[in-house]
């Protein structure tokens, strides 16, 4: 199985129906950054809102623009991917005690992704590691771990209205 045929399967593993959302791919443009990365962010969450289950609570959302989403992200450190990438897989937003995967489920599916992705690869976050605040993507509750090796990349967004 090649690199990206096993990132798909490993975010497949995190994703569940109409709550963690999910992406990995190959970059088609040359040396991507995070412009590129957010352009990719940008089509989950057209994709999300387009998906019948969210069209009713976005009504009229349009994502925001590369620019905004770039403005809306921080830095995370790789050795915290593993249990940030697990965190937004696994525990509801909303009820922290309720679970969409089993911890140990999401532990595993994350390690591999953070594994293939490699050492030297960047990640990113819609929360302010600071002061804890959530720059949202959407007017929901959402939280996003994207992360890229230069090639390719792998997003995770758990949405959650109230």
């Amino acid at each position: 199985m090649g690199a990206l045929a096993e990132l798909e399967a490993g975010m497949a593993d995190l994703s569940t129906p109409m709550r963690v959302y999910v992406a990995a791919g190959r970059f088609t443009e040359p040396e991507p950054d995070l412009p590129e990365l957010a352009a990719r962010i940008r089509t989950l969450l057209a994709a999300i809102a387009a998906d019948d289950a969210w069209r009713r609570f976005l009504p009229g959302y349009d994502p925001p623009s590369v620019p905004e989403i770039c403005a809306s992200l921080e830095a995370v450190e790789t050795h915290a991917a593993v249990s940030f990438l697990a965190q937004v897989a696994a525990v509801d937003l909303v009820w922290p005690s309720h679970r969409h995967l089993p911890v140990e489920t999401a532990e595993r599916a994350a390690d591999r992704v953070v594994s293939l992705l490699g050492p030297a690869a960047r990640w990113w976050t819609n929360h302010d590691a600071e002061c804890g605040a959530v720059n949202g993507l959407t007017p929901l509750f959402d939280s996003l771990l994207a992360g890229t090796d230069g090639e390719h990349f792998t997003l995770a967004l758990q949405i959650a209205d109230d």
